[in-house]
């Protein structure tokens, strides 16, 4: 099936010079998690990883207010932008304005299941119209400089078959898209919610590897139950990219090794101490912008899963939702309380007596502070 891409050196010249660095490692799109402030605090965790925004519908884009919706800090680089819609002329225009704010890539939401997003009629559902996905590929790749990819499932209802799967990624691949990021599920459009979506159906990585040996001109990133970077690293023999995502969000601090297990960086593996403190300049200027302290505090409140003082690490941070003055020093006094052994360590190993035998959700503790939609559409 490579045979649809065809060889040509001159044009597939042109397409690596497009896409850029392969990153290999990147951290899901998650609705209600993957915030400015998300991405700014990781990015004190790991400096090579891609980042993506929550996804953002092209209407928002081309009416909403931007700086609510795309600002982010320059500290963020590399981001891309996620965008859901099924109109090539709005996601082009789109596309447009994303890479005007400073974004780094742009990628089109052909996975989410949710109800919501199928009445837009995008997300997962666009995996019955490949032409009209292909088209809108073909419209973003017109309209801007960088790297057009789209993440999607391995199939939809009954529409979960190899012929099916290739003949998407050969259209897109024909439109000349610079990435899939496939969730090696498929998705039930109804009977299964979001969440239910994101494990009932089994994993197939098989299948994302038989594609990337089908398509070898295109690189072909696997998504979906990637818990740790020793299982990023297996599937990366095989694949050229692993995006992981719930665990980064109950686990931030499992990112702190991806620079130099992923990346090859020779540099210093940064303590949680090192990345909270460089937090804290953010959190002074968005708090002194009226961001309120939930949201601040909502990615960082996970740092201590599994470990000695996460209990009162988490306790500290919340008591700041009731207290109108709770800024920066709350949470350098919160770090400050720390068992150096936790806060100093570099890197996942750990004395034994620093480690809890048993640790409950953080996510689920810190979803009190803000409880929105924090199922909508995690990879």
């Amino acid at each position: 099936m490579s045979a649809r891409l065809g060889h040509d050196p001159a044009r597939d010249a042109a397409r690596h010079a497009r896409r850029g660095p392969l990153r290999p490692l990147s951290v899901a799109p998650m609705m209600d998690w993957t915030d400015r402030h998300y991405r700014r605090f990781v990015r004190g965790l790991t400096r090579r990883a891609l980042l993506y925004s929550e996804m953002v519908t092209a209407g928002a884009v081309l009416l909403g207010d931007r700086d609510r919706l795309l600002g982010h800090d320059d500290s963020e680089h590399p981001v891309a932008l996620q965008l859901g819609g099924d109109d090539p002329t709005q996601l082009a225009e789109a596309a447009a304005v994303a890479v005007a704010w400073g974004y780094d890539e742009v990628n089109l939401n052909v996975g989410c299941p949710s109800d919501r997003v199928q009445r837009g009629r995008f997300g997962a559902c666009l995996m019955a119209e490949p032409d009209l996905v292909a088209d809108a590929v073909r419209a973003m790749r017109a309209a801007v400089p960088v790297p057009v990819t789209v993440k999607h499932r391995l199939g939809i209802d009954e529409l979960d078959h190899d012929d099916h799967l290739h003949a998407f990624v050969g259209a897109l691949a024909g439109a000349g898209v610079d990435r899939v990021v496939v969730h090696a599920r498929k998705a039930w459009l109804t009977g299964l919610s979001p969440k239910q979506n994101r494990s009932v159906p089994p994993l197939q990585h098989e299948r994302v590897v038989a594609l990337r040996a089908a398509y070898p001109g295109l690189p072909v990133e696997t998504n979906g139950g990637v818990r740790d970077l020793d299982a990023a690293l297996d599937h990366l023999r095989r694949v050229d990219g692993v995006m992981i995502g719930r665990a980064a969000i109950e686990d931030p601090y499992l990112l702190a090794e991806v620079d130099r297990r992923v990346f090859g960086d020779g540099r210093p593996v940064p303590t949680r101490a090192e990345a909270v403190t460089a937090y804290l300049p953010y959190v002074e200027e968005r708090r002194t912008a009226g961001t309120p302290w939930a949201a601040l505090v909502k990615p960082v409140i996970p740092l201590l899963r599994g470990v000695r003082g996460a209990r009162a690490w988490r306790r500290t941070l919340s008591e700041g939702v009731t207290r109108r003055d709770a800024g920066p020093e709350l949470l350098a006094a919160a770090l400050a309380a720390l068992p150096e052994q936790v806060a100093l360590a570099r890197g996942a190993a750990l004395p034994d007596d620093a480690v809890l035998a048993h640790e409950p959700d953080p996510v689920g503790a810190g979803a009190t502070l803000r409880r929105g939609r924090l199922v909508d559409c995690r990879a």
